[in-house]
């Protein structure tokens, strides 16, 4: 590694003040511009004088030796500013909504529906993933989220979302009702 070399301007007073030199190999203008010598080393600098960083620069390669998948990594990270992001409600949402909006249930077991139910109520708690015992807060909780996945405006006339979200209204209504009957 080279040593930084500093020269004196103006007179040869021992106070007078040193500027630093061009890393340049053979090259003895200023260092007045700073370049980071790596994409892993971003707050280490090699000074240049003007002409050699802008030779640095047009040779300068963030993604040299990245694979495609960690340039879109990279670059997908540097949009939330190399923090983590999460919807609304935290990761525990993300899980949630992620189950309803896919149909799979990878993080917990189905329950098994006791067979008094009648008929249309099993099939509306079906079609909202949905099990009894049930409240009314619940059930709309329920309604909103898998209103929000199949919402038309997010599939752009995507027929089987459609008739999807049709189902959901009647087996909101089904479930609603037998709620608030005594």
């Amino acid at each position: 590694m080279r040593k930084t070399r500093f020269v004196p301007l103006g007179s040869s007073s021992s106070t007078a003040p040193s500027m630093r030199l061009c890393d340049q190999q053979g090259c003895e203008l200023a260092g007045e511009f700073r370049a980071p010598k790596s994409p892993h080393q971003p707050r280490e600098y090699i000074w240049f004088c003007l002409d050699h960083v802008r030779e640095y620069n047009k040779s300068w390669d963030f993604y040299k030796g990245m694979s495609p998948e960690e340039i879109e990594a990279s670059r997908i990270s540097d949009i939330t500013w190399n923090r983590p992001s999460w919807p609304v409600g935290g990761w525990r949402a993300l899980i949630e909504n992620a189950r309803y909006c896919d149909g799979l249930d990878p993080f917990l077991k189905s329950v098994s529906r006791p067979p008094s139910i009648p008929q249309p109520i099993q099939k509306a708690l079906n079609i909202l993933e949905l099990a009894l015992p049930l409240t009314i807060e619940t059930l709309k909780k329920q309604y909103k989220k898998l209103v929000k996945c199949y919402h038309p405006d997010l599939h752009s006339g995507n027929k089987l979302a459609e008739e999807r979200l049709k189902a959901i209204n009647e087996a909101y209504q089904v479930v609603k009702k037998h709620l608030s009957t005594p």
